[in-house]
C-alpha cells in the first residue's frame, strides 16, 4: 500500500484533489467520501485536522440540516489518519472502537450554500503500547467551524496487527468471505418513523414490537459499505441508535449526544434486535433515550442517545 509522508500531508490544503494515501489512511474506496483534507501538527500530543463538509451529503444531510454522524465520520477519518501519520501504526492493522462518548451544536449542522471548512482539535490523553503489536488510544476532539463550537468528542479505541487481529476474528478474519454471508436486506420501516427521506438509507426493519427492530443491512449501500468489512461497521450502528431514538420518541427529533460502547463484533450471518428504551423528556424537551443492539440473545453495543425537539 502507498503511505504519504507528514511533510506531504501537511501540504494537502493547498490540493484541491485527495491524494490515494489519504484515501488508504482514512479506511475509504471511494474518493468522494473522503472528508480529511489535510493535518497539521500542534504538539507531539496534540494535532488540528481540516475536515471539508460538502454543501450537501447524499447520506448525511437531510432537510437542509446535516445529521449528527457527520460530525462522527469526520472524526473517525480524522483519528483513522492521525493513527498512521502520527503514532506510525502499519497501514496493515486494524482499527477498532472501544467506545465513543460525543455531543453536537444543533445550531452548527445547518447546511449552508457552499462547503464548509471544519477544524477537528485532537489530544490524545493516551497512548498504550501493547505486547505482539497491538496499541490501544483515548483521544479528545474539539471541532469548530465558521466561528462557532460544533461539538466535542472523547474516543477510545484499539489497532492490532494482522496475526492478531486474524486470531480474534478466527473464521470471520477474511473480510470478504464475511461480507459475503450477509443475507439480503429485510423490509425498511417508513422512512419517515426514522427521520430519513428514502428507504435505501433505513438501516431498521419492523418486528411488530412498538420499540424493537430488526437490524437492517444493505450492504449495497454505497456509503455504509463502500467496501467489503469482516464486520458490520461501527457506523453503521450508530446509524440504527440514531433512527430507533428518533422512532421511540415518535416525534420529529435531533440527535445531539451519543454515549456509545461497543461490546462485540457484530457478525454478518446472524440477525440483530435494536430495542430502545426512551426516558420522559425534560421540560425543555431534552429526553434520553438508551439503544441497545443484541445478537444471538448477546449485547453487541449499547448507546445512550439525547435529543431535542426538532
Amino acid at each position: 500500500m502507498t503511505s504519504c509522508t507528514t511533510a506531504n500531508l501537511q501540504l494537502i490544503d493547498a490540493q484541491p484533489e485527495t491524494p490515494a494515501g489519504i484515501l488508504t489512511q482514512v479506511r475509504k474506496s471511494d474518493p468522494g467520501e473522503v472528508l480529511v483534507s489535510g493535518w497539521s501538527r500542534v504538539s507531539d500530543s496534540t494535532q488540528h485536522v481540516t475536515v471539508t463538509w460538502p454543501r450537501a451529503h447524499q447520506f448525511y444531510t437531510e432537510g437542509g440540516r446535516h445529521r449528527p454522524l457527520l460530525f462522527t465520520e469526520s472524526l473517525r477519518q480524522g483519528l483513522a489518519l492521525l493513527s498512521h501519520a502520527v503514532h506510525e501504526v502499519p497501514l496493515g492493522h486494524r482499527l477498532g472502537w472501544e467506545s465513543v462518548d460525543f455531543s453536537v451544536d444543533p445550531e452548527a449542522l445547518q447546511a449552508t450554500s457552499e462547503p464548509v471548512t471544519v477544524t477537528l482539535l485532537v489530544t490524545h490523553l493516551s497512548v498504550r503500547r501493547r505486547r505482539l503489536g497491538s496499541a490501544h488510544f483515548a483521544s479528545r476532539v474539539e471541532a469548530r467551524h465558521s466561528g462557532l463550537q460544533l461539538g466535542a468528542a472523547e474516543v477510545h479505541y484499539t489497532t492490532h496487527p494482522p496475526v492478531l487481529y486474524d486470531r480474534l476474528r478466527g473464521r470471520y478474519a477474511n473480510a470478504r468471505e464475511a461480507f459475503a454471508l450477509a443475507a439480503p436486506p429485510t423490509p425498511p420501516v417508513p422512512p419517515s418513523l426514522v427521520g430519513r427521506t428514502h428507504a435505501r438509507d433505513v438501516v431498521l426493519s419492523p418486528t411488530g414490537s412498538a420499540h424493537g427492530w430488526q437490524l437492517r443491512v444493505d450492504t449495497g449501500h454505497g456509503v455504509l459499505f463502500d467496501h467489503p468489512h469482516d464486520h458490520i461497521p461501527g457506523m453503521v450502528l450508530l446509524e440504527a441508535a440514531d433512527q430507533a431514538a428518533q422512532a421511540a420518541m415518535g416525534r420529529p427529533v435531533t440527535a445531539v449526544a451519543f454515549d456509545t460502547t461497543f461490546v462485540r463484533y457484530v457478525e454478518f450471518d446472524r440477525p440483530c434486535l435494536v430495542t430502545a428504551e426512551p426516558e420522559a423528556p425534560d421540560g425543555l424537551g431534552r429526553a434520553r433515550t438508551r439503544v441497545e443492539i443484541t445478537q444471538d440473545g448477546r449485547p453487541v453495543f449499547t448507546s445512550t442517545v439525547t435529543t431535542l425537539p426538532r
